[in-house]
């Protein structure tokens, strides 16, 4: 079963974001905690771990802004 790679909240105030840049190619391999993509809010750039190991599959390219909680691709 697919895990969702949803568009986390990282503070308080936080409302939209968008990925800056995909640390890992669609269709590669990642492992539980790697880093996998960089998202800028408001106020900062933070990298966001993958939350399961697996194949990814992007659904959002880099550079639109999104609301939290957004499917942004999945881990199979």
């Amino acid at each position: 079963m697919a895990t969702e790679i949803l568009l986390p909240k990282l503070g308080f105030s936080m409302t939209e974001g968008q990925i800056a840049e995909w640390l890992v190619a669609d269709g590669g391999t990642v492992s539980e905690g790697d880093p996998l993509f960089s998202l800028e809010s408001d106020k900062s750039t933070n990298e966001v771990e993958a939350p399961a190991s697996g194949t990814l599959r992007i659904v959002i390219q880099p550079g639109d802004l999104h609301p939290v909680g957004t499917v942004l691709g999945y881990i199979e």
